[in-house]
């Protein structure tokens, strides 16, 4: 997508992205997302992301995030504990390992920068 746009974030229609079985700790989560931006080199990316209840973990990019709806507490490993929940921005740094509980479905906007 080349152009200026508008998306209205709750209503998004996001694809399912399924989790690797090794990034469940507990609970049936179920990811969805979709991609509303690309740099033409890949190497930045926006879009909107949601998973449901239950504990993942993972390692991350260079992030930046807004919560639109739900909540999770992310705790980084050798780092802060995050509570997050609607209208807060978040930070993860590249190469944070995270496990996130997530306790209400949680959508939220991103920006990764790889």
């Amino acid at each position: 997508m080349t152009q200026s746009f508008v998306l209205h974030i709750p209503d998004a229609e996001l694809e399912p992205e399924p989790l690797a079985p090794e990034q469940i700790v507990s609970g049936t989560p179920e990811v969805t997302g979709k991609v509303v931006w690309e740099s033409e080199d890949g190497r930045q990316v926006r879009g909107v992301w949601q998973i449901t209840p239950g504990v993942v973990t993972d390692t991350e990019a260079d992030e930046l995030f807004v919560v639109i709806s739900g909540s999770a507490t992310i705790e980084v490993e050798n780092g802060p504990t995050l509570t997050v929940g609607p209208g807060d921005m978040a930070v993860l740094r590249e190469g944070d390992r995270t496990t996130w509980t997530v306790h209400e479905t949680l959508r939220k906007a991103y920006a990764i920068n790889l």
